[in-house]
């Protein structure tokens, strides 16, 4: 089968589409077909060293993906053969064929398209597990959504908006901004050219977002923080600017505000039932037309380089998926 491998940490441009071995399932294990992968910012940075998880040389990136069952390992009962399904995986998703825990694989509708389900899990499921069980999010209360027009983003403003929340998208472009609008945010803040601050408290009437989701860290997480209302939560769910902030610690005094940390990788694995749940939950949303993932390119699988290029270079919107 064909794979795209990181056999050196480094740039995008530094992964090869070479032929490896099928992989063979064990215990607990299936194999998956590879229809579609998502793409998402820690593949850009499990190929430099710079994420948490550290697989050894040579893997393959890529966190989720959907497909066909091709095979089933010793001990797995729940899934057959020709199943329709979407996994996580971590890494090793971009492949022709990936082996995945049976554990965090999950059946879906035979109609629902396989590039809308890899674009669905992990950006979805962080984002559903952040606002309904980080930050409890209620109808009624403001949400804002930093880096708005990222996967993770876009989900998020769906997500508020199906929980019956007040949902203010930021991003840095009008385009970004466009499509945010498009996908429920009643109120949008252009960054790079509004005030952060001066604009939250307008469009609040002073009392500022109940919670804050950050996918971006960076320079806009104290401004934002500053802007917080009385017992607000801000999550936090990543660090795509690269730079992770420092909040000093008397904001959470004066404001009664929370920091959540937000670690949906970790969530899956210590409360799968949980998760499982939250998925099927997820699903219901999407028939009812409330959830409407955002595929706005596809790349097949040898040119999977330059997909991680234009996440790397924040030219993605919503999600984008390599295909098989």
């Amino acid at each position: 089968m064909k794979a795209l491998l990181c056999k050196q940490y480094g740039l995008p441009d530094t992964l090869v589409y070479e032929d490896v071995a099928d992989p063979v399932p064990g215990e607990g294990e299936i194999v998956v077909d590879m229809k579609a992968a998502g793409v998402n910012f820690p593949d850009v940075l499990i190929i430099q060293n710079k994420y948490q998880f550290k697989p050894a040389l040579p893997f393959s990136p890529g966190g989720e993906l959907a497909g066909i069952i091709s095979s089933v390992g010793p001990g797995v009962s729940h899934l057959k053969v020709g199943d329709h399904v979407i996994g996580s995986t971590g890494w090793g998703a971009f492949s022709e064929k990936v082996k995945v825990s049976a554990a965090k694989t999950i059946p879906i509708p035979k109609t629902m398209p396989f590039d809308t389900a890899a674009a669905f899990i992990l950006t979805y499921g962080t984002s559903y597990h952040a606002l309904k069980d980080r930050a409890e999010l209620k109808a009624g209360e403001t949400l804002l959504v930093l880096g708005a027009a990222g996967g993770v983003g876009l989900a998020a403003v769906e997500i508020g908006k199906a929980f019956g929340a007040r949902v203010i998208a930021a991003a840095s472009t009008e385009e970004k901004l466009a499509v945010c609008r498009e996908h429920g945010a009643d109120m949008t803040i252009n960054y790079n050219t509004e005030d952060l601050r001066a604009r939250l408290k307008e469009l609040t009437g002073g009392k500022g977002p109940d919670v804050i989701y950050d996918p971006v860290g960076g320079q806009y997480a104290e401004p934002a923080f500053r802007s917080i209302a009385w017992r607000g939560r801000f999550l936090v769910v990543g660090f795509a600017n690269g730079e992770i902030p420092k909040l000093p610690l008397n904001l959470m005094l004066l404001k009664g505000a929370s920091v959540v940390g937000v670690f949906w990788g970790m969530f899956t694995s210590t409360e799968p039932q949980n998760y499982r749940r939250d998925v099927q939950e997820m699903f219901q949303l999407v028939a009812e037309g409330k959830l409407r993932p955002h595929v706005s390119a596809s790349y097949p699988l040898a040119q999977g380089a330059q997909a991680l290029n234009d996440m790397m270079n924040r030219k993605v919107v919503g999600k984008v998926v390599i295909t098989s």
